[in-house]
């Protein structure tokens, strides 16, 4: 399935249906007055978050949504039928903004969340609804009200517990196939993956974790390079951050300056990711450069107070470590929420 994560599109509600000018003739009603029915709402348009869907593909050809109007009033009091609102879903995550503005329409983080993006329009008054002591047979009717219509733009972010970065070729994809039932396209050349990949892990009876394999980020993504500013949304919506660093397939590269460079990226994208949890895991452990670098890399990163994890997706070596690691990781994230939310200050046991 293709990934498309970001579309245009324009959305228009429903028309309210007219109101109606009418009279009673039945017989033996000689004066039975005015009978024009009001006419119905217009359908609203509702998205709907779905986590059955991963994807805006159904949405990228489908450049304009529009709702049922209503039905127009007729005579003998009969009111026009309101239309049905019309359902939109989208897969979690998915972030609505205003195309004119840029303004944030909503955000939908929850199955089944429902947000209303426009608003149909109401039905028009028959003439039943003018008569007065005055005025016994009114010729007066409104018009139903136009819906509200929109160009609107849509960007999905991933939803995942854990969001794995690095630079491209550092093993990622590998990373993720063997914590995960996630099967991601890997080879043994060098290339990029072009798509972000999810990953469930499981922990235990009924309970598991989700990982997103963010594609390899370049130098200056933040500022537009490569498709750093696509893919680095993805990573804002994840708790804990796992940097994945490696030396190539020849044992050259400096792990230390593709970390440097990842911070800043993400510094410069949006602030709040230089606070998030992390977690920094050395791939390719079964190269023999590898070794080399790893405990003058450990050092620097101690005196941070990062814990530098090694492994290889290759042998399978210290993934254990590095699972057990994004539990507690996890764990510590959600004790902290659960704090804030209650205003306690989270206990440290020793």
């Amino acid at each position: 399935m293709q990934f498309i994560d970001e579309v245009t599109l324009f959305v228009k509600a429903g028309d309210g249906g007219d109101g109606a000018v009418a009279f009673r003739h039945e017989k033996f009603m000689p004066k039975g007055g005015p009978s024009g029915g009001d006419g119905g709402r217009g359908g609203d348009i509702v998205f709907v978050a779905d986590r059955n869907l991963g994807t805006l593909l159904d949405l990228r050809y489908r450049h304009r949504i529009v709702a049922q109007r209503g039905a127009n009033g007729s005579g003998r009091d009969c009111h026009g039928r309101g239309a049905k609102d019309l359902i939109v879903r989208v897969p979690v995550g998915t972030a609505i903004f205003d195309s004119a503005g840029d303004a944030s329409i909503g955000d939908l983080v929850e199955h089944d969340q429902r947000l209303v993006i426009a608003k149909g329009g109401s039905g028009g008054q028959g003439n039943i609804r003018f008569t007065t002591s005055s005025n016994r047979a009114p010729r007066q009717s409104t018009p139903g009200e136009p819906g509200e219509e929109r160009t609107i733009r849509l960007e999905l972010k991933l939803l995942a517990d854990v969001g794995l970065v690095g630079m491209p070729n550092v093993g990622k994809s590998s990373l993720i196939s063997r914590l995960s039932a996630a099967r991601p396209r890997i080879a043994d050349y060098p290339f990029t993956t072009l798509v972000p990949n999810l990953g469930v892990v499981e922990i235990g009876p009924g309970a598991s974790f989700v990982m997103a394999d963010i594609p390899g980020l370049v130098r200056g993504a933040a500022d537009g390079a490569g498709l750093g500013l696509r893919f680095l949304r993805h990573i804002q919506r994840t708790g804990v951050l796992l940097f994945v660093l490696a030396l190539d397939a020849s044992g050259e590269g400096d792990p230390l300056d593709d970390y440097r460079a990842l911070e800043a990226e993400l510094r410069a994208f949006d602030p709040v990711l230089a606070s998030r949890p992390r977690l920094v895991a050395l791939n390719k452990a079964d190269l023999p450069a590898t070794r080399e670098v790893e405990g003058p890399l450990r050092e620097v990163l101690a005196k941070e107070g990062v814990e530098l994890l090694t492994c290889s997706a290759a042998t399978n070596e210290g993934l254990g470590a590095v699972r057990a690691a994004m539990i507690a990781a996890l764990a510590s994230r959600a004790a902290e929420d659960g704090a804030a939310e209650t205003g306690e200050t989270p206990s440290c046991a020793t």
